[in-house]
């Protein structure tokens, strides 16, 4: 499914149907002017909120529901990740690939679970971990008859309120674990506990790691965005307003073209 360069992309949290569709009808105008691969991404359950009061989004069948609106309107392929191992069967009945949150990438139960589903499988990478070390999380999903696996490396921890993002991390993680890789450049700016207790965060500089990104070889790219982000339930600091999103693929694509890649249409040499 990942053979080309992709773009994942979306709201951080499932919201209502007219602001999902409206997002999802966005990237899949992107899609056909661009002929690019776009996946719709946004979580039904936002379980590692930093407050208890913080909103979560919609919960599993709601939200399951939403995105299969999302679907039948637009034809995008979807995306949503999942928190627990139960939850694994019921969400590859309608989405297309299922995501391991980074906090939850050693978890070997949920990546068997997701494994099982025989769905691509994403797994983000944990701010803690070595690019090697993720080998482990994806030979556990592999062996439990994923058919695709991936990486998506979103930062690693710089003390206890900010993010470095190791551009080496692509070819490492891609040498150690055998998969393609994908950067996220909305998480890879957050500023955990910044914000009275919840995840600030510096969405001016997405777009020049991203650039960096491409440049230094990601497979793919996965973007949080949204058409009002401060008025976002969940990673308003962070996610790219929406009318940013075409201009900075674009960028990203000429120089993913000009590095010795071939665009949107091959991997990176």
């Amino acid at each position: 499914m990942f053979e080309r360069f992709t773009l994942v992309a979306g709201p951080c949290v499932l919201e209502d149907d007219e602001l999902n569709l409206s997002v999802a009808r966005t990237l899949a105008g992107l899609a056909a002017r661009l002929s690019l691969p776009v996946i719709f991404k946004a979580s039904f359950d936002k379980a590692n909120r930093a407050r208890l009061e913080a909103p979560r989004g919609p919960g599993l069948a709601a939200g399951l529901a939403r995105l299969r609106r999302v679907r039948d309107e637009t034809g995008l392929p979807l995306l949503t990740d999942i928190h627990a191992p139960a939850q694994a069967e019921a969400a590859a009945q309608v989405v297309d690939v299922l995501q391991i949150p980074a906090f939850l990438c050693r978890q070997t139960d949920l990546l068997v679970a997701a494994g099982r589903t025989g769905k691509p499988v994403n797994i983000k990478k944990g701010q803690w971990m070595a690019p090697e070390a993720m080998a482990h999380a994806v030979e556990k999903v592999r062996a439990s008859g994923s058919p695709e696996v991936l990486v998506t490396e979103r930062g690693t921890f710089f003390g206890y309120g900010d993010l470095v993002v190791d551009m080496r991390s692509f070819a490492r993680v891609r040498a150690a674990a055998g998969c393609r890789v994908l950067f996220d450049g909305t998480h890879a700016v957050q500023r955990p506990g910044a914000a009275a207790g919840a995840s600030g965060g510096d969405r001016e500089h997405t777009p020049a790691l991203v650039r960096a990104a491409v440049a230094a070889g990601c497979d793919g790219l996965f973007l949080e965005v949204h058409p009002r982000p401060e008025r976002a339930p969940s990673d308003a600091a962070t996610m790219l307003p929406l009318d940013r999103l075409g201009p900075l693929v674009e960028a990203a694509l000429r120089i993913r073209e000009a590095a010795g890649a071939d665009g949107v249409g091959g991997a990176t040499p």
